[in-house]
């Protein structure tokens, strides 16, 4: 079949696409890392596309996720990480100095490489990427809703906040509108993109193929995610401080990457029985967590998509979610194959849980429900419709 694929590549278009992608760093464990990667190599092993991941951060890290070896990693040093430690007025000199440099080099890269496609996932290179004369198509790729995008939506209490963000999303619009496409991962996001004639949606891809499924008969409930605001674990833990009283045998799980003092104090807080509720750090085998739990919890203000749920629901798992904005309401078909739960709503949250906690019944129905309809983002069917986004640009 591969062969098949590819030989059809060959004729259609003599010669499979050059692709760049531009991201600033592969050496985490995020969900942009996982579907990015994922992406790379399928279209490098499946459709023969000469496929380039150029970066500016982390050289000399490892890569978190394997690469197919057909795909090739430039790393440009620019280390905008560097950033972080600078005091204020430094950090504008720094920033500055180094965006120079990421012009002039990924500039030389392209122009070298003469890729038929550039793929921006809109970091620094947005702001320059649409004047490089290399011949490449142009394409954007969001992997956050508009509404969320830089965290904007928090500068509407500061007058001189809320006019730089004006300019900003006024700035970035005109950029957009030199993309060929602009990729962003659901149509409720489509929508919200209304100045763009140039928006298309294609979700992200089910980054694994589960060998087994949840029997539905451990008695843990998981989330999974990094621990910072986004993903709500406060709301979650809120919620769960009321599940416990009645879901006696009943453990949650969490595991994620970052600092989890804040949610251990609010768990000796709101007296959280510490043995039926682990903070643990990310894992490299998510799929078996998965597999040995019955139910799975999204607790996050906002999604792009949710990876974590598509991968949940594979694995036989029904989830509930907060109705945030808005990958959620993409996935989910709520009350059938999960439930949707109004943002930030813990009382009800709970409710849910202990409901599907109790009821074996409706959660099996709802978890084998979940497995059939999420097949729909398997990495066959999405790597498609890249393929005809790229056939057609």
């Amino acid at each position: 079949m591969c062969f098949f694929l590819y030989i059809c590549i060959m004729i259609d278009g003599n010669r499979p696409y050059k692709i760049v992608y531009c991201t600033p760093a592969l050496y985490m464990a995020g969900g942009v890392e996982r579907v990015l990667t994922l992406k790379a190599n399928y279209f490098a092993e499946h459709f023969g596309y000469d496929i380039t991941i150029i970066l500016t951060e982390g050289k000399g890290k490892p890569l978190f996720y394997s690469l197919s070896d057909k795909v090739k990693v430039i790393n440009l040093d620019i280390n905008f990480e560097e950033l972080w430690t600078c005091s204020f007025f430094k950090k504008i000199i720094i920033y500055l100095r180094k965006q120079r440099l990421f012009k002039k080099s990924l500039t030389t890269e392209l122009m070298r490489i003469r890729p038929d496609i550039t793929i921006s996932l809109l970091r620094r290179e947005i702001n320059f990427i649409t004047s490089v004369k290399d011949g490449s198509k142009k394409v954007g790729e969001l992997h956050i809703n508009r509404k969320n995008y830089r965290n904007f939506e928090e500068s509407r209490s500061n007058i001189f906040k809320l006019l730089f963000s004006k300019l900003w999303m006024y700035s970035l619009i005109n950029k957009l509108k030199k993309l060929e496409r602009l990729v962003v991962l659901t149509d409720y996001d489509k929508l919200a993109w209304k100045e763009l004639d140039n928006v298309v949606t294609i979700p992200n891809p089910l980054s694994f193929s589960p060998s087994r499924m949840s029997p539905q008969t451990e008695k843990r409930v998981i989330a999974v995610g990094r621990y910072c605001h986004e993903k709500g674990y406060d709301f979650l833990l809120s919620a769960w401080a009321k599940v416990q009283a009645e879901c006696t045998d009943w453990q949650l799980v969490i595991f994620g990457d970052g600092n989890r003092t804040e949610y251990e104090q609010q768990i000796d807080r709101l007296n959280i029985d510490r043995m039926r509720c682990k903070l643990n750090a990310r894992t490299s085998d998510v799929h078996s967590e998965y597999v040995h739990s019955s139910l799975a919890v999204c607790s996050s203000r906002f999604e792009g998509f949710g990876l974590v749920i598509v991968e949940a629901m594979a694995c036989g798992l029904p989830v509930v979610s907060f109705d945030c904005p808005w990958g959620p309401r993409s996935i989910i078909d709520n009350g059938n194959d999960g439930v949707l739960v109004e943002n930030g709503n813990v009382d009800e949250l709970a409710t849910i849980m202990v409901k599907l906690m109790t009821n074996p019944e409706i959660r099996i129905e709802m978890a084998n429900r979940a497995a059939q309809n999420v097949r729909r983002y398997e990495i066959d069917q999405i790597a498609m419709l890249w393929k005809s986004l790229f056939d057609n640009l």
